[in-house]
């Protein structure tokens, strides 16, 4: 009791944090620890090796706290953040001059697809101009060097909904198609939460913006593109030169593009250097010499899309299912149905997904589990076709996450 006692005066000129995860962990650690946590997995008070205090969520008083920072994936309806009174995001923290004293040039990249990907192309291409990548990407801020002259961040519309102190210095929008419905309640709060940078941009800063979205008035300059033509034509980038395809390709000449804007220079052997990470449309051959791609990464339509278009030339057999978000399927499928394939349905939605299959006269099976979809195609899989996992919905259904569904994909495959 004595030592409790003595954190509690520890913490008292320090931020209350929301949530025990990377995000606040980082920012307790820049305190050198004692810290006060609110978290919905602790069930009793504790006390955690850096000193830090851990108390269940219900004990949370916002009228004894002068600031709070919470973790990005807590909805507005959660009870942290609807009582909170001094409510701010870890970007408002480490990226305003009234809490950080040192502030690198940021760079934020949203959108529903290819976040983290463009964000690993930019960095590539600027890492000797020692530019560090962090965010949703998997470093919190509390954790990048506050030294280093560039920062670039994948940032979630979570992020972007908590944000309302700071903006960036240039701001990449990718795509955006319905995904977590279910956190921002509509999709309109989702687009919102995407466009909110631009209010606070100022002149001379840039947005790179995807056509036909309602721009809300801002001082930044805005460059709106509708393809992968249009960006190159507008930075005059050799779209012959860039060794992508797809939705890659997009991501590549958008990186291109931010270097081209900051320092006037295209880099066409670096950007094609790049490697793209596993679980992202990544092409297996099993011992009979069959394609079959990982696209464990495609968690919501647009993603899946991307993948079928790619992969359209062939006959594909395409694995969906998993927990959709609440996002709305009906686009998927009117795509699906201008293509020859079968549908194999796993996981939480397999069999809404065989109506919506039926809806629209599409052949399919409901197989429920990866292990026995992946099965149930190799009885039919021919050399000229292909096998693609793109499940248009989240894994936590039956996976710790999108990469353990890639790997037990993988892991079948090579077994057959």
């Amino acid at each position: 009791m004595v030592q409790l006692h003595k954190n509690r005066e520890i913490i008292m000129n320090r931020p209350i944090l929301f949530g025990y995860g990377i995000t606040t962990k980082a920012i307790a650690f820049n305190f050198g620890g004692g810290c006060q946590f609110f978290d919905d997995k602790t069930d009793k008070r504790y006390i955690d090796r850096d000193n830090n205090i851990i108390s269940p969520s219900s004990e949370f008083n916002p009228n004894s706290s002068n600031l709070e920072i919470t973790t990005p994936s807590l909805p507005p309806s959660h009870p942290l953040i609807s009582s909170a009174k001094n409510l701010i995001s870890e970007y408002d923290y480490f990226l305003s001059p009234k809490f950080s004293d040192k502030i690198p040039f940021n760079i934020w990249i949203s959108g529903t697809n290819g976040k983290t990907t463009t964000t690993q192309m930019l960095t590539h291409l600027l890492s000797n101009r020692g530019a560090l990548s962090g965010g949703n990407i998997g470093t919190p801020l509390g954790s990048l060097d506050k030294n280093a002259p560039i920062w670039i961040l994948e940032t979630s519309s979570f992020t972007l909904h908590h944000t309302n102190m700071v903006y960036p210095n240039i701001y990449l929008l990718l795509p955006i198609t319905p995904d977590h419905i279910d956190w921002h309640t509509s999709q309109d709060e989702y687009i919102k939460s995407k466009l909110k940078p631009l209010e606070g941009m100022r002149e001379g800063e840039m947005a790179l913006i995807p056509k036909g979205l309602q721009i809300p008035q801002t001082d930044a300059f805005v460059v709106e593109y509708d393809s992968s033509k249009s960006i190159a034509e507008f930075f005059d980038i050799d779209i012959s030169k860039v060794n992508f395809k797809g939705a890659f390709l997009e991501d590549a000449l958008l990186s291109l593009a931010i270097t081209k804007a900051l320092f006037n220079e295209i880099d066409y052997n670096l950007i094609n250097s790049f490697k793209v990470d596993n679980h992202r449309q990544e092409e297996i051959l099993d011992n009979q010499n069959r394609l079959w791609v990982d696209d464990s990464k495609a968690t919501n339509v647009d993603a899946s899309i991307k993948a079928i278009e790619c992969f359209g030339d062939r006959y594909i057999h395409l694995i969906l299912g998993g927990i959709d978000k609440g996002a709305d399927l009906t686009p998927l499928f009117q795509t699906l149905s201008r293509y020859n394939l079968k549908i194999y349905t796993i996981g939480t939605n397999a069999q809404k997904l065989i109506e919506l299959a039926q809806k629209y006269k599409i052949d399919s099976i409901k197989c429920d589990t990866l292990k026995s979809a992946i099965s149930q195609i190799d009885k039919t899989l021919k050399i000229d076709e292909v096998a693609l996992l793109s499940p248009a919905s989240a894994s936590f259904d039956q996976f710790k996450s999108y990469q353990d569904r890639g790997d037990k994909f993988k892991e079948f495959v090579l077994d057959i």
